[in-house]
């Protein structure tokens, strides 16, 4: 049913990764203040700042796409909200929540992978600073955790139900 405790787990899932594409993941200034760079799931930016009279105006020094770390977010979002919708067939959404947990942990080890090779452009000190974008999907793979668990304790309902007929 719809209405069942999972259901709010699985649309915290597809919350969190739905925010993950407005948060950015990753980000490190440089110690001079003069350069940073930053990681979201779209793509990593390198910028150089200059002062022009007291206002700070960033420069792009060069942008590379992450496209696969915004389509892993996305089928995970997708996935989240279509395991909703298969509330009659509980092992499929069993099996679309191993699935779901999957997606995310590639999504959650492509940015990791991202910020490896973003620290590389500032090689200073420092470790630089997560953001809400990194921490959100580990959120959603926590819910879909307890989804899973609260789908299984259903269909083990179901089955020592259909036991007594």
């Amino acid at each position: 049913m719809i209405q069942r405790i999972q259901t709010i787990f699985l649309l915290l899932v597809a919350l969190c990764m739905g925010l993950t594409f407005g948060f950015p993941i990753w980000e490190k200034i440089s110690t001079a203040q003069s350069q940073a760079v930053q990681v979201d799931v779209y793509q990593m930016t390198h910028y150089s700042f200059t002062d022009n009279n007291a206002a700070v105006v960033g420069e792009e020094i060069m942008t590379r796409s992450l496209w696969y770390v915004a389509l892993l977010a996305g089928l995970a979002t997708v996935i989240a909200l279509f395991a909703i919708f298969q509330f009659r067939n509980r092992l499929t959404q069993i099996k679309l929540g191993a699935l779901n947990a999957l997606l995310i942990g590639a999504t959650v080890v492509a940015a990791i992978y991202s910020i490896y090779q973003a620290r590389e452009l500032l090689p200073e000190d420092g470790n630089g600073q997560y953001l809400t974008g990194f921490w959100l999907p580990l959120g959603a793979l926590f819910f879909n955790l307890l989804a899973n668990r609260f789908i299984r304790r259903d269909e083990l309902l179901v089955r020592s139900a259909d036991r007594f007929r």
